[in-house]
């Protein structure tokens, strides 16, 4: 549907580290060991990604109704996601931030990143499915309709601004 044709990174991510913290159901919640933070480059969101598919597990069981995720299409790749605004939809993320959360997937794929272009699937995180049959990494899809799915060039101008605003955590 779509394809592709920073700043330092000094934002404070509190509400993010707050969030890997915070209780859900007055329980609390184990953060993840090692999590990548990017600022798309409009500045406006925060993209976040696990180091390796340990991370990713954790980023899958302790998600946020406002996260949006990010894959390879029928390849393995990092998982990333996009933090959207309360009450925002799919149909709310601007261009821009797709292409940034598309081409960051892409080059985060062994297999991906060698292709001049490749195919992501986006939802929303809550659309995510885990059983205890699935090995590390590996999700489905409670309602397979509402995944997305648009082809990312390679860019790697975009990937380059986009890591200079990394900032790797360990909460």
């Amino acid at each position: 549907r779509r394809s592709t044709g920073g700043h330092p990174a000094t934002t404070s991510l509190s509400a993010i580290d707050a969030y890997h913290y915070s209780c859900r159901n007055s329980s609390l919640q184990t953060p993840t060991k090692m999590v990548y933070y990017f600022k798309t480059r409009c500045g406006q969101y925060t993209i976040y990604m696990g180091k390796d598919k340990y991370e990713n597990e954790d980023l899958i069981k302790y998600g946020h109704p406002e996260d949006c995720w990010f894959h390879v299409d029928d390849l393995s790749s990092a998982h990333v996601y996009l933090r959207l605004k309360s009450g925002q939809t799919l149909d709310d993320i601007p261009e821009d931030c797709l292409t940034d959360c598309c081409s960051l997937v892409k080059a985060n794929s062994i297999q991906g990143c060698k292709k001049s272009e490749v195919y992501i699937v986006y939802t929303r995180w809550k659309n995510l499915k885990k059983t205890a049959s699935m090995v590390d990494g590996q999700v489905g899809f409670h309602r397979p309709e509402n995944v997305r799915r648009c082809k990312i060039a390679k860019n790697n101008t975009i990937v380059r601004q986009l890591e200079k605003t990394k900032v790797e955590l360990h909460p």
